[in-house]
């Protein structure tokens, strides 16, 4: 009888009664393999279904092969034909599998005498679920017609089996893994820099909440009683504590509430409290603590506020903690000291965290929002991002070097490697030591520039005396507020304003209000579903929807400012209207500090980010009523392009040398010029000494950057004259091309 393709899609679209009828998953999973191989008239058909949390695939179900093979036969991701197969996402189709160099032979299922191979992924759009496989002794025995019905068939498998990783929680059995030659693993890596610096260690993977159950140990010592888990919970809150005032030396305008949710939980009764019933009621401690543990993770993971699902990371972090002091393990403050951390999903609290138990550097799995690497950057912590098959090969096991400036992550590091990037750490330490930073910066014909340093946390304000910053171009004002669960006050506010403008004697200060939205979500929002975030309630939108809080962050930067000289500067500014309205609630909380009889700064001047597409047509209009402007790259780069800078997928199209970006720049500068109003630049094309250039032949003199950029840019600065740099800036202006400028920029 030959194949009836037709009829198995419709047999298959049966699936979900086929599923009910079955006793478990894995019946439904083997009368599934039957179906197929009976229509398909195939003498074998498989399902892997795929762990993430391992990064495994594990043999499910399968007709023709060794059924001793069933759960124990394993393949990494990438691994024989099946793991390439869902690593790479496609149909892999071959007439004879035994030649091809991918090809994987098993010993003991069976499966040498087959020859022809098709291999289908069953995924939920690009959520990998696990792989279809059928074989036949008949070579070059699927075609084109089978390879359709196979990605039907694993589109029905994949929306009845929901959960592969609870799949894989309740059927774990002891397995066989098949053996991974060393060279898999390459030897480099070449991802995304995110963060600059370098450093080494072995990698330890924390995977976000959503990544299964927290599990107890295999081995368990059977003396443990109630006494022991009191003391597991005061020794955990005494560590907590000391992480916390440690934290506070460093960081002490976020520090307070990086453990905070660890504390809470802790604190809980109704927590503490049901482990010890289940204790007193004769459970073993271990158990009573996983049981409680998952019980919680069941609530969070069930919420459909994202908020609450990713206080399952908190949750089973407290888990790891209060099992290893029940135990006896005695966990140091320093978790992760010598270790990089491995991440595919990872909070602002986190990092800080993790920073704080001396993690050495990141690793984060596909993009990286703006904020979690601007953190990275002011704890002098390295981040490289890397795309999820990339993120696969590496292991636990492995020792790692990273270079966050290149973005390359070097696996099982030699003895010469490690030696040659210790030399540029010992480099890089002694330029840091005593940075080659005038305390002017001037062309080669000596024009003067300014150079100021763009600050996220208290602790980078040390880094910008150090390296001569002439004040504070921009204060990223939402870091206290996004690892918070509730709004800080006006007087917090104030404390950490306060700080700055003493810390800069009397030079310029520019605070940006609160801008939060697209990549920047605050843990004390509400939470509003947006269908696109970038475009939602973000900047100057939402502090006009929600003027008290607004208001207060307004009063604390007055008050702050006084004896100094300090500047308010409004995010997203699209019209006219919003700044006149954001300078209104300036005026209005003037008059409530009078009304106070509070100091404040009366001189205070207010300008906007022109970092949207309506703000540049609009900029000689606003140009009359604003004290200053500062152009905000990033932003102006993602929104004039239409390219979102936090999604990998597109990433290479967010060029900050596009020529729609040099024009918009030039207008900018050229009306600011005209109207004499004072006019700034910050955005990562400023780290770049290939455009300074460009940037002072527009007429910007005036650059906002991180400390540490400083004797890069005053270097690039000196090296280029104001005649010169215009008439690149007019070369550069003529291009209407990208593949123009690239070129220009190669030459020059």
């Amino acid at each position: 009888m030959s194949k009836t393709n037709v009829n198995m899609i419709c047999d298959i679209a049966e699936l979900s009664s086929l599923f009910d009828k079955s006793k478990s998953l894995d019946d439904f999973l083997q009368s599934a393999v039957s179906v197929v191989a009976y229509h398909m008239k195939a003498a074998v058909c498989s399902i892997y279904i795929y762990d993430e949390t391992a990064r495994m695939l594990t043999l499910r179900a399968t007709q023709g092969l060794s059924a001793s093979a069933i759960g124990k036969v394993q393949l990494r991701l990438g691994q024989g034909l099946a793991g390439l197969a869902l690593k790479e996402l496609r149909s892999i189709c071959v007439a004879r599998a035994s030649e091809r160099p991918e090809f994987l032979p098993i010993e003991g299922v069976g499966e040498e005498k087959y020859k022809a191979f098709l291999a289908v992924p069953i995924r939920r759009q690009l959520t990998r679920v696990g792989v279809l496989v059928v074989q036949d002794v008949k070579e070059n025995y699927f075609d084109t017609a089978d390879e359709q019905a196979l990605k039907a068939i694993a589109a029905q498998l994949a929306s009845v089996v929901e959960n592969a990783d609870l799949l894989m929680a309740l059927h774990r059995q002891e397995v066989v893994v098949a053996p991974e030659p060393l060279e898999t693993a390459p030897r480099l890596i070449k991802g995304r820099p995110a963060s600059g610096g370098v450093a080494r260690g072995a990698a330890r993977l924390v995977v976000s909440g959503r990544a299964g159950r927290f599990r107890s140990p295999d081995s368990l010592p059977d003396t443990l009683t109630l006494d022991d888990f009191n003391r597991a919970v005061k020794e955990s809150e005494r560590q907590l504590k000391a992480l916390q005032s440690e934290a506070d030396e460093k960081l002490s305008d976020v520090a307070q509430l990086i453990f905070n949710a660890h504390l809470l939980i802790l604190a809980d009764e109704e927590f503490t409290g049901e482990i010890r019933r289940q204790i007193e009621e004769g459970a073993a401690p271990v158990e009573a603590l996983v049981g409680v543990v998952n019980r919680y993770i069941e609530i969070f993971s069930a919420s459909p506020n994202p908020r609450l699902q990713e206080k399952e990371h908190d949750l089973k972090d407290l888990g790891h903690r209060l099992l290893e002091n029940l135990m006896g393990g005695g966990r140091a403050p320093a978790d992760y000291g010598g270790q990089i951390i491995l991440a595919d999903t990872l909070l602002p609290s986190d990092v800080l965290k993790l920073v704080t138990e001396k993690a050495e550097g990141f690793i984060m799995q596909g993009g990286v929002t703006a904020h979690i690497a601007i953190i990275c950057r002011s704890l002098q912590k390295p981040m490289v991002m890397v795309d999820p098959q990339q993120f696969s090969l590496i292991q636990e096991s492995h020792n790692l070097l990273i270079d966050g400036a290149q973005g390359t992550i070097c696996v099982q590091p030699s003895s010469e490697v490690i030696a040659e990037y210790e030399r540029l750490r010992k480099a890089m330490e002694k330029m840091e030591a005593a940075p080659p930073v005038k305390e002017e910066t001037r062309t080669a014909d000596g024009v003067r520039i300014r150079l100021f340093a763009n600050i996220n946390l208290l602790s980078d304000l040390e880094v910008a005396d150090r390296f001569r910053a002439e004040g504070v171009g921009l204060y990223r004002s939402e870091f206290p507020f996004i690892i918070r669960d509730a709004f800080p006050l006006e007087e917090e506010q104030y404390q950490v304003y306060r700080r700055i403008v003493e810390s800069m004697g009397g030079r310029e200060v520019t605070f940006r209000t609160l801008d939060i939205g697209g990549d920047k979500l605050l843990a004390c929002q509400d939470e509003v579903e947006e269908d696109n975030p970038f475009l939602g309630l973000r900047g100057i939108r939402f502090l006009l929807q929600n003027k008290e809080i607004f208001s207060e962050q307004l009063c604390a930067m007055l008050r702050a400012g006084v004896g100094g000289n300090t500047r308010i500067m409004f995010p997203l500014i699209s019209s006219v209207d919003e700044f006149v309205e954001a300078r209104e609630m300036v005026l209005e909380c003037m008059k409530q500090l009078d009304g106070r009889r509070e100091e404040y700064n009366r001189e205070t001047k207010l300008g906007i980010m022109v970092e949207l597409p309506s703000a540049v047509v609009l900029v000689e209009d606003l140009a009359h009523e604003v004290d200053f402007m500062s152009i905000g790259t990033n932003d102006l780069i993602q929104y004039m392009l239409a390219v979102d800078r936090t999604n990998e997928t597109v990433s290479k199209l967010y060029l900050s040398h596009h020529p729609a970006i040099l024009r918009a720049i030039e207008r900018v500068a050229a009306v600011a010029r005209s109207h004499r109003t004072d006019v700034s630049l910050c955005g990562d094309i400023a780290r770049d000494p290939r455009m300074i250039p460009f940037l002072l032949g527009v007429g910007i003199t005036k650059f906002s950057i991180a400390p540490r950029r400083m004797p890069d840019i005053q270097k690039a600065v000196e090296a280029i004259s104001m005649q010169k740099a215009v008439y690149t800036a007019r070369q550069m202006l003529e291009f209407s091309r990208i593949s123009e400028v690239e070129e220009f920029l190669l030459d020059t």
